[in-house]
């Protein structure tokens, strides 16, 4: 196990080290999107304990914002990009109607929730409370990777609320469970953030039931 996570963080330091050297320490923009099969991307995931100390999800993240200012904000822009039967948009981005496709649970829906693949609690116990405020905004509003939100029923999302993997994965069928665990490593990925051992464990187990699809990282900037 040890040699395996020694060649994937290396795939993934390498990567990086690249983009470093190529541009000049100045020079470099945004890291580079990298790939690894899947069960290198787990065993790239730095392993720590988590700490919910001083956790509060409206202090810590804040809540949905209008980045770009449209007058929708980061939950519409969601909703908008994700339906299925397009919703009626009316004054300043009040939306009414529509109809969206909950993969957590294989559905349709009317009424949906946004969820973080890998939730604001998680994210804030694997490294993000370390961060500054302006970047766990960024954080829980970003819409850089069409995986790190998703319109999803709200039964699933508030079954699922701020689990792990270790104790929450979407009860469909066997290819979601594995697009379900791709997401949230990738995610956890692009953002630096670790996982804890009892994680890492149902991570791993996860894995090795899946294909060893390759997943993309896009690191986010």
């Amino acid at each position: 196990m040890r040699s395996a996570r020694a060649a994937a963080v290396a795939a993934a330091f390498f990567a990086l080290l690249f983009i470093w050297t190529a541009g000049g320490a100045h020079a470099a923009g945004p890291a580079s999107s990298y790939t690894l099969p899947l069960t290198e991307a787990v065993a790239a995931l730095p392993v720590a304990a988590e700490d919910r100390t001083g956790y509060d999800r409206e202090t810590s993240f804040g809540g949905w914002i209008d980045a770009d200012r449209d007058g929708c904000n980061t939950r519409a822009e969601v909703l908008l990009a994700e339906a299925v039967e397009p919703p009626t948009v009316t004054g300043r981005c009040k939306l009414t109607g529509g109809r969206w496709y909950s993969w957590y649970d294989d559905t349709y829906v009317t009424a949906t929730d946004i969820d973080h693949a890998v939730p604001l609690a998680e994210a804030w116990d694997s490294g993000a409370k370390s961060w500054t405020k302006q970047r766990r905004v960024e954080y829980a509003n970003y819409l850089g990777d069409d995986r790190h939100l998703v319109a999803v029923s709200q039964r699933s999302n508030r079954q699922k609320s701020d689990q792990d993997v270790s104790t929450w994965i979407v009860p469909a069928n066997p290819s979601q469970r594995c697009r379900y665990l791709a997401d949230q490593v990738a995610v956890k990925l692009s953002w630096g953030l670790s996982v804890d051992p009892a994680e890492e464990a149902a991570m791993r187990s996860i894995a090795a039931e899946c294909p060893n699809a390759p997943i993309t990282v896009n690191p986010a900037p």
